[in-house]
C-alpha cells in the first residue's frame, strides 16, 4: 500500500499536467479566436456531427447553464447553426455550417499534432496504462 504522502503527491502531479495541458489547449484554442470551451464543441460537432444542445453539455464536460451562450457565441461567428428538431418541438440541435467545418479542417491536424507531441515521451503501452490507472482513479473519486 502506498504511504498517503505518494497519494498527495499523486494528486499534485495530476492536478498539474492536467493545468498544463489545459494552458495548452487554452492557446491553441486562442490562436483561432476561440476559448476552449468553442472549441471543444465545435469538436465534437465536427467528430460526431448534428448534436441536441441539451446534450453537449454533458459530452463536453460544461455546465448546461452555459450551452446556449456558448452556441450564442458560435452561431455570431457564423460556424455553428441551430436546427429544430421536426419529431420534438422541445429539442434543438446544434450543427456545423460550412464556415465552422472549413475552420475545423484547417485547425484540427496541427491540433491533433499538438496533442500527440505532449505524449511523444510515453510508449504506447504506457498511454494505455496510464489511461486505465486515471480511469480507476476517477470512478473511485465518484464513489467518495
Amino acid at each position: 500500500m502506498d504511504l498517503p504522502n505518494r497519494n498527495l503527491k499523486a494528486v499534485a502531479v495530476i492536478i498539474r499536467a492536467a493545468d498544463a495541458i489545459r494552458e495548452v489547449i487554452k492557446n491553441d484554442a486562442a490562436a483561432s479566436g476561440l476559448n476552449p470551451t468553442e472549441f471543444s464543441v465545435l469538436e465534437l460537432l465536427y467528430h460526431q456531427g448534428r448534436q441536441p444542445i441539451q446534450s453537449i453539455g454533458k459530452k463536453v464536460l460544461i455546465a448546461s447553464s452555459s450551452i446556449t451562450y456558448v452556441v450564442d457565441k458560435l452561431e455570431v461567428k457564423k460556424y455553428v447553426r441551430r436546427t429544430e428538431c421536426a419529431e420534438d418541438r422541445r429539442v434543438t440541435y446544434a450543427e456545423l455550417t460550412e464556415e465552422g467545418r472549413a475552420l475545423l479542417e484547417r485547425i484540427w491536424p496541427e491540433h491533433e499534432m499538438m496533442i500527440d507531441r505532449l505524449f511523444d515521451e510515453l510508449k504506447p503501452e504506457e498511454k494505455e496504462n496510464m489511461i486505465s490507472n486515471l480511469k480507476k482513479v476517477g470512478y473511485k473519486a465518484l464513489e467518495v
